[in-house]
């Protein structure tokens, strides 16, 4: 019950992948088709709100527009405007426009923006505008549709985020923005004057109301139309999957249940499979194999019936021999009275470090852990002592040097190789390591077996270094300069 529990069969998982792999090509192939139609669309009503822009600048005088724009920047038209713009009486402005000699063009460009905006029914805004420079929040409006009171013009209004900082006289790309008069697509061309000066700008605004709405609909047809070509694939695919696999696979499974092989049986009576199977792929070669496996299962178990105790002995005694020679082995590498590793272990590791730097630049380093005063106690305090000494001497080192493999080289040394994390921080454990053995040395109410001590150098693997052998130098002479330090604090040379 247990292990049906954590079941979670092939055609399960084969069924997940199929809908899977077709989903994501399903999905890939819609975005792909929508984002290429929306770029398509995009550009089109670029290149077409560009060129009405252009096209619309050429019928405007830029000498005339400079003049309007003066006069609308003037602080008496503002002062005008504002009082003609809160009673609402467009004759002051058309009369201030007339004593200036401006109106008669004023209303031939309205005119001209009426008949564009007529013929073209796509063209929802068509606009004059006096802009500033990229650093601008705001423009002012010179002259706009029919319909806009004429005390718009002079009217500064806030620049449209997306426009922010650019330069509106420069060939700036068309925007597809979606604000305060709807979905967008807005393009901008300069007007200058007889002296080459820009003087303002056209700005066309295409209508994308309508388009952005089909392009919704367009996005639910395809990923309607996505998920109908998954679950028909789908369909079809785990039809395929349950007569090519599935239900070939079940069946061997079934037969394979019954197969209970004994000693003179026959194929029927071990329940040997024999299926109608005659797939010419893997499933075919897995129901021969198995069938031809079954049979001669059967076959041996039949013919080796007599010689079967002998086989089991001499099967015992193979693994016996096995787990003499493993213990031996296993003996033979590590150090019996401290449970590290031996010299031979330590050579084998020498070699393999030897193997890596010939084939490249590897990181690592040797720390040399030579105790101090074990000769004074195994004399003074027996040789059981000092191998409980030696015993806590090396537990200090595997304390400190957690995560790096520790060897004992000799009767009072060891050997540590620092690689990965040890490696990293290996001055930091090191020293951690003198203090330990310092502080343990200095307990002098313990016995002296307790007091830990032992001399510690170390050295790094060089670039130029082609084996293990110069750093194990380094660090040995390294050790030699540790121990002279012990011996001076304590004043042992004396």
């Amino acid at each position: 019950m247990d292990e049906k529990k954590g079941f979670f069969s092939v055609k399960v998982k084969i069924y997940i992948f199929v809908f899977l792999i077709v989903l994501a090509m399903a999905a890939g192939t819609t975005a792909v088709a929508f984002f290429a139609s929306v770029n398509q669309i995009n550009d089109y009503y670029k290149r077409c709100t560009a060129s009405n822009a252009r096209y619309f600048s050429t019928m405007l005088d830029g000498d005339y527009l400079g003049k309007l724009r003066e006069t609308a920047e003037s602080a008496e038209f503002q002062a005008l405007r504002g009082e003609a713009m809160k009673d609402g009486d467009e004759e002051i402005i058309k009369d201030y426009l007339r004593e200036h000699g401006l109106w008669d063009e004023y209303v031939r460009v309205q005119g001209a923006i009426e008949r564009y905006l007529q013929n073209m029914t796509d063209i929802k805004y068509i606009y004059v505008v006096a802009n500033g420079d990229k650093d601008a929040v705001k423009d002012m409006y010179l002259i706009d549709a029919p319909d806009e009171p004429v005390f718009q013009t002079g009217y500064y209004e806030d620049r449209e985020e997306e426009l922010l900082g650019l330069d509106l006289t420069a060939n700036i790309e068309p925007t597809i923005s979606n604000g305060d008069w709807g979905w967008l697509c807005s393009s901008f061309c300069p007007v200058y004057n007889s002296e080459g000066e820009c003087v303002c700008i056209v700005g066309c605004d295409f209508d994308m109301e309508d388009v952005m709405n089909e392009r919704n609909r367009f996005l639910i047809y395809l990923i309607m139309g996505a998920l109908v070509f998954t679950v028909v694939v789908q369909t079809i695919s785990m039809i395929l999957i349950n007569r090519l696999i599935s239900n070939p696979l079940r069946a061997m499974t079934t037969e394979m249940k019954k197969f209970n092989p004994a000693e003179g049986l026959t194929y029927k009576e071990a329940g040997v499979m024999e299926l109608n199977i005659k797939n010419h792929d893997e499933i075919g070669d897995l129901y021969h194999g198995i069938r031809s496996m079954q049979m001669n299962i059967t076959d041996r178990l039949n013919d080796l019936s007599e010689l079967q105790q002998d086989k089991l002995k001499a099967e015992q005694d193979i693994r016996d021999k096995e787990l003499q020679i493993g213990r031996l082995s296993k003996e033979a590498k590590k150090d019996m009275l401290t449970g590290v590793g031996s010299k031979a272990a330590y050579s084998n590791r020498v070699n393999l470090l030897n193997m890596e730097m010939s084939e490249g630049d590897i990181e690592f380093a040797l720390v040399m852990v030579d105790m101090n005063k074990l000769k004074d106690i195994n004399d003074s305090c027996g040789h059981k002592a000092g191998d409980q000494y030696i015993r806590g001497c090396c537990r200090l080192v595997c304390e400190v040097f957690k995560h790096s493999p520790v060897y004992r080289i000799g009767g009072d040394e060891f050997i540590v190789v620092l690689q990965g994390h040890d490696y990293k921080e290996r001055q930091a454990l090191v020293d951690e390591l003198r203090e330990k053995f310092d502080k343990k040395y200095n307990q002098t109410e313990l016995k002296p077996w307790f007091r830990y001590s032992a001399a510690v150098g170390m050295a790094e693997n060089a670039s130029y270094d082609t084996t293990a052998d110069p750093v194990f130098k380094r660090a040995d002479e390294a050790m030699y300069e540790d121990k002279k330090r012990f011996r001076r604090k304590y004043g042992l040379d004396r």
